[in-house]
């Protein structure tokens, strides 16, 4: 691996670790708000990443290394603990703890996006005119090369799309399975709680469905996510 691929790799770590334990730290801070205090005595309340690391070391810092040296990009995951019991009892409290996550990931892109415009709104930033790589949503106007900075609001742009998105599939064991409980009466909740937990093997037939579907699903969020991005805005 050469020194420019070394720091793009350090920057997408840096970026899917911020983003992740924002992730897991929403998870956690709604939770507690709802009543189950599981994940803040836990210290998961916290932009800090070493407790969520401690609780998922394999999903913080293994997977997302491995997939960057395999595929040049990160994926990985991470978990916040809470009490089954609360959640049979507030199922629709658990239900939003569960979009909590990503609904941190979709106000990161936002804020990406948002620091994005007003670079190219400054003259400081340019799209490019073929996106090579997730790393390269926007250039410097002088276009020599990425710098820190447009990779950094490139990646925290298209990983925080990819992780809302996908963490809201609505199979088990991702967040949006949960989700859907905030639309259910909570009798209704309680048998779906149930059904699923009975139903554990699913975890597993759900992230191979989720994998399956997700570049279907995953394209036209992207595209229009750019065309919005890049709305008005021409490449010189």
């Amino acid at each position: 691996m050469n020194t420019p691929d070394l720091a793009l790799g350090v920057i997408w770590y840096l970026v899917f670790l911020f983003s992740t334990t924002c992730h897991e730290a929403a998870h956690a801070l709604v939770a507690k708000l709802g009543g189950d205090a599981t994940a803040a005595e836990g210290g998961q309340v916290t932009l800090n990443p070493i407790p969520h690391i401690r609780r998922s070391p394999f999903g913080m810092v293994v997977v997302p290394i491995l997939s960057f040296l395999v595929g040049g990009w990160m994926i990985g995951w991470a978990s916040a603990p809470f009490n089954s019991a609360w959640q049979r009892q507030y199922p629709r409290r658990s239900g939003w703890m569960a979009l909590a996550g990503p609904a941190a990931n979709f106000s990161l892109m936002l804020l990406a996006g948002i620091a994005i415009r007003i670079g190219l709104a400054a003259g400081a930033f340019q799209p490019p005119g073929i996106i090579h790589s997730y790393a390269s949503l926007v250039l410097p106007s002088n276009t020599t090369g990425p710098t820190f900075l447009t990779s950094a609001l490139s990646i925290l742009f298209i990983l925080n799309l990819l992780l809302g998105t996908f963490n809201l599939l609505p199979v088990p064991p991702l967040d949006g399975h949960a989700g859907i409980m905030v639309l259910m009466p909570e009798g209704f909740a309680r048998r779906y709680m149930d059904w699923v937990h009975h139903s554990q093997n699913f975890a597993l037939l759900g992230l191979i469905i989720a994998w399956s579907m997700f570049g279907r699903i995953f394209q036209p969020v992207f595209f229009f996510a750019l065309r919005t991005l890049y709305a008005g805005v021409h490449s010189s």
